[in-house]
């Protein structure tokens, strides 16, 4: 008898080493970022709107006499966002770089209107939201898609006409551009959405190859802005100093994230089931939004957490791939600029509910409740599938595929275009 091949079992089947390297050349393929992009979204939706259900239901059943209330209201705002993702998958590049200046100028507008005495609502120390009668939206979350697709655009351009070599014309406009937005963010006390702006700022300029002293220097100035917005606001300096103290008064300062790292400790190692957790029982505050994280690990335990981890960590390195293989520097721009708010955004918020960042009142993207945060995440997603496409033989592996779920159903009913 002949030995099988090394790395080989028996049957001719190939052994662990080969196919941990046949995995590893999945990666290599031309709709890896696009594959990875549409399934992390739609694993973390799903996730999402069940932890939405049983965060919520408690808190909901008494104070509607429904436990699906805003169960029902997640699942409208994902019908409305999943379509648009739709759209933006199927957008031109030329597309989304013509709706940057309109989108930056709505933004400002109504970052503005925020502000405005009586259309303005303040909840939990910051004013975030215009409240529009049955509909309240938080022009933050807009604004964030805005400056990615401006600050892109305007890189793009500068690149192109060779105008990046010197400080002066790549900060300006962009910089005093982005100060607006964040100031109008800033007036509101939101200091969460303000480290998020200033992420996809830094990100930006880290893409288009910035110098390093400038950078330092700009990083220098945005920690010195942060420390300010800490400091003139009471509740952020208890925060702060709850979170360097843990010890401290668990009772009123330390009361969220303590019952938080309860939650989370009391999951073990698989939870304690899905709809079993106790700290949606009014123990913990804002259990759907800011602290969702924290139910997913009372009910699903450390391997759902890790669940949740990997997902943002396959949607980091889909989008930094495409920024990486594309050609056209908008998209490269955008794509590492959309990728920065998503991340960062989730990094902060699972930060500070396991302890190890302060709490800033950030959602997990597309996990906790929400449609202003829903929408512009599922449209900017959408934008990394079509950036996605473009990616070096992506378009050929595409055709090659054939017509896909929503073509062949239309083929069916005979509305397919011929």
């Amino acid at each position: 008898m002949t030995a099988a091949p090394a790395g080989e079992e028996d049957g001719g089947r190939p052994g662990p080493r080969e196919q941990v390297v046949a995995a590893i050349g999945l990666l290599d393929r031309p709709l890896t970022s696009y594959y990875l992009v549409l399934g992390c979204t739609v694993m973390l939706l799903a996730l999402g709107l069940t932890m939405v259900l049983s965060a919520s239901s408690v808190s909901q059943l008494q104070a509607t006499g429904s436990a699906y209330t805003l169960f029902q209201k997640q699942a409208l705002w994902m019908a409305i966002g999943l379509p648009g993702m739709w759209v933006a998958s199927r957008l031109p590049v030329k597309t989304f770089r013509a709706l940057a200046y309109p989108l930056l100028l709505l933004s400002v507008v109504v970052l503005a209107l925020v502000l405005v005495p009586g259309l303005g609502r303040s909840a939990g120390g910051a004013t975030r939201w215009v409240d529009l009668g049955p509909v309240q939206i938080q022009p933050s979350e807009l604004a964030k898609l805005a400056l990615v697709l401006w600050g892109a655009d305007l890189l793009a351009r500068k690149e192109r006409l060779g105008q990046l070599t010197e400080w002066r014309p790549l900060l300006v406009p962009l910089m005093p551009g982005a100060g607006i937005v964040v100031l109008l963010v800033m007036l509101g006390s939101d200091l969460g959405t303000t480290l998020v702006l200033l992420t996809i700022f830094l990100a930006l300029l880290w893409v288009v190859g910035a110098p390093g002293r400038l950078f330092v220097g700009i990083a220098g100035l945005v920690c010195l802005l942060v420390s300010i917005l800490i400091v003139v606001e009471p509740y952020r300096m208890q925060r702060l100093t709850g979170f360097l103290d843990p010890s401290g008064n668990q009772l009123t300062t330390n009361y969220q994230g303590t019952q938080g790292l309860y939650a989370v400790a009391s999951g073990g190692l698989f939870g304690t089931g899905l709809g079993e957790g106790r700290a949606k029982w009014d123990y913990l505050p804002e259990a759907e939004t800011d602290f969702i994280f924290a139910i997913v690990g009372e009910e699903f335990g450390l391997v759902g957490t890790l669940v949740v981890l990997s997902l943002f960590g396959l949607l980091a390195y889909a989008g930094l791939r495409i920024a990486r293989r594309v050609n056209d520097p908008f998209t490269r721009l955008a794509a590492a600029g959309a990728t920065a708010w998503l991340v960062v955004q989730g990094i902060v918020n699972i930060g500070a509910v396991i302890g190890v960042l302060p709490i800033t009142g950030i959602p997990l993207p597309l996990v906790s409740y929400g449609g202003s945060a829903l929408i512009p995440s599922l449209f900017v997603l959408g934008m990394l599938l079509a950036f996605a496409k473009r990616e070096p033989g992506a378009r050929q592996a595409l055709s090659a595929r054939g017509p896909g779920p929503v073509v062949r159903a239309l083929s069916w009913l005979g509305l397919a275009r011929r």
